[in-house]
């Protein structure tokens, strides 16, 4: 859904008509409240929101199964190293950083 023009209001109106914002944000409208001009937080509708934390976490999993597949990948083309080795580098790097 696409904010206009009409669905900016500023915080002083949002104060005065919050019962009329949360009306049309219950009927599909969003609204982006700004104070001192900028924007500063939306008004949406609970179930919509839940809806966009939902998306989210989908996103995050799709993001970790790629990632797992990258993983699988590497290991078959024998793209791996020892854990103990690697971690101890890492130690060995992070200390000779703090040195100088």
């Amino acid at each position: 859904m696409a904010i206009s023009a009409c669905d900016v209001i500023p915080f002083s109106q949002a104060r005065a008509n919050l019962s009329e914002l949360a009306d049309q944000v219950k009927a599909g409208a969003e609204k982006v409240i700004t104070k001192n001009g900028e924007s500063y937080v939306a008004l949406i509708d609970a179930q919509r929101l839940d809806y966009y934390h939902q998306l989210e976490r989908e996103r995050i999993h799709l993001l970790l199964i790629d990632c797992a597949n990258k993983g699988l990948d590497d290991v078959q083309a024998g793209k791996v190293k020892d854990a103990k080795v690697a971690l101890n580098a890492i130690k060995r790097s992070r200390t000779d950083k703090s040195r100088t």
